[in-house]
């Protein structure tokens, strides 16, 4: 299999790739911190530099849903267009703005930080604009307008961002120890972010949804509540709140990092044509595995977040706890992230994944077949966020090995890293975007109405088949191509002497060419 990917990649090499010379000699040294250890100070600012990402995304993920259904008002059917349109969107931006990232100027700070900073205010304003609502004095069309095209513009922002923030892991300096390090203090402060973020937006925005829910108990049945104008306001001041951490995150990251050029790199490297560097990038049989199976686990996860405060306020009948019950499932993701650094690192990352994912389902299959049972939903989230923890570090804790690997095979193939992680992120965000849009739409045809204070039958139905059944499903799809995932740990020692093979080959050419 490793024999036919690298002449695969030669093939299209020697076909499409032209090679860059270096002036002044042969070989030119691309990273100055391979020899030293990573500081824990830079991990720590790197780190950070996620808390934006998952703040906003899971504040997101959890309550724009409701925010479009129960708050604005909107149709489920033009809700469910909004979040795919949108997510689709941004799926498709990650892998262009990959492209411009790899082929944008090295300048004296990086090529991957000016992204971070240039993209930065414009993404802390369009996140405020998406939970401002100018519904008071517009129709409903251009509501609709409105938040399709702030939730767009607000994904291509954070794709700016996220994907040179992403790639920036392989430009660290250090060596594999220290990305593995520098990645699980990164899914700490992730976790701990998307706490942060819940829990603001929880905590502000909860207090106006019990009153709503109380309102709802004191009028008809059927009846849609329609004074929102206090849960709008607490909506816009938790995305003020947000948007300054976003600032100070970011700001912490682009002060407290330096940018790394990649590994030596002879003087006949080349650089690839977007289609030729897409096609080697596609036919990595690791990167293929890796992709996929984190396809289908994020759809399980997605669908979970995206209908949990909905499960809790109409089918539960928890309306007045989901954040509180949110907060628990993210502390406990939180607690765990540390244990399973510990787990991965002594039993190996596979076995991590497996042990970890397969834990998700009984909590799910309680979740939902428990109603109103309070304390035993508690019990459950705090073992939901056990396998959260895992969805969280596994999946770029396991990308650099795959790239390492394709380093190993094509040695003379650079500047793929930023493709790489764009088109992760794009399968990512693809998940997300089609079980937003799946899930709004299958409560629209299940009879949901917004702002409504009690709902058919089918509505509870169909959020209790959204949060286990259709979930565990994926799940079980993503374990199964996990099987085949062909790098474990033994792959993982080999990969490191190799890669030290080209680099010292690359050494000894430096040196034959100076002389």
């Amino acid at each position: 299999m490793g024999s036919e990917e690298q002449s695969l990649g030669e093939k299209l090499l020697e076909e499409e790739a032209e090679p860059e010379p270096e002036p002044g000699g042969s070989v030119r040294v691309l990273q100055k911190g391979n020899g030293r250890t990573l500081p824990l100070c830079r991990k720590l600012c790197f780190a950070v530099g996620g808390a934006p990402y998952q703040m906003t995304g899971n504040a997101i993920g959890f309550f724009l849903q409701i925010f479009l259904l129960d708050v604005v008002q909107m149709e489920a059917f033009y809700a469910s267009l909004i979040l795919f349109i949108g997510r689709v969107w941004d799926a498709f931006t990650d892998p262009i703005v990959g492209f411009l990232v790899s082929k944008s100027r090295r300048t004296r700070f990086g090529k991957l930080l000016p992204w971070i900073l240039f993209s930065m205010p414009f993404g802390v304003a369009s996140y405020f604009l998406l939970w401002f609502s100018p519904s008071y004095t517009m129709s409903w069309e251009y509501s609709f307008f409105w938040y399709l095209i702030t939730y767009c513009a607000f994904h291509t922002c954070m794709s700016c961002f996220h994907v040179p923030y992403s790639a920036l892991t392989m430009f660290l300096g250090g060596d594999q120890h220290d990305r593995d390090s520098a990645t699980a203090y990164r899914m700490g402060v992730e976790v701990v972010a998307t706490l942060a973020g819940a829990a603001i937006q929880g905590q502000i925005v909860g207090a106006y949804h019990t009153q709503t829910a109380e309102a709802c108990l004191m009028i008809q049945n059927g009846t849609a509540f329609n004074d929102t104008s206090s849960l709008k306001w607490a909506y816009m001041v938790a995305a003020m709140v947000i948007g300054s951490l976003y600032f100070l995150c970011s700001m912490i990251l682009l002060l407290g990092v330096k940018e790394h050029t990649s590994c030596f790199a002879p003087k006949d490297h080349f650089h690839v044509s977007y289609l030729t560097g897409l096609k080697l990038v596609m036919s990595h049989k690791p990167y293929l595995s890796l992709t996929f199976g984190f396809l289908f686990i994020s759809l399980a996860f997605q669908l979970v977040q995206n209908n949990f405060a909905l499960f809790c306020t109409h089918a539960a009948g928890l309306g007045g706890h989901f954040q509180h019950i949110i907060f628990v499932i993210l502390v406990s993701a939180t607690i765990m992230v540390p244990f399973w650094q510990w787990v991965l690192v002594k039993f190996g990352k596979k076995l991590a994944l497996f042990v970890g994912l397969i834990w998700y389902i009984p909590p799910l299959i309680t979740i939902a077949t428990v109603n109103g049972n309070l304390p035993v939903i508690i019990v459950m989230a705090v073992a939901a966020g056990v396998s959260l923890a895992v969805a969280f570090l596994l999946p770029w804790s396991m990308l650099p090995d795959v790239v390492d690997d394709f380093r190993a095979k094509n040695p003379h193939c650079l500047d793929l890293e930023p493709l790489f992680y764009s088109f992760y992120v794009f399968f990512t965000k693809f998940a997300a975007g089609a079980s937003l849009g799946f899930s709004t739409l299958c409560l629209h045809f299940s009879g949901y109405r917004p702002g409504s204070c009690e709902h058919i039958p089918a509505v509870a139905m169909t959020l209790k088949l959204l949060i286990a059944p259709v979930p565990i499903t994926l799940l079980l799809i993503g374990l199964i191509i996990f099987y085949f995932y062909p790098i474990n740990e033994a792959r993982r020692k080999e990969l490191k002497v190799e890669l030290e093979g080209v680099v010292k080959g690359w050494e000894v050419e430096l040196e034959e060419n100076s002389l």
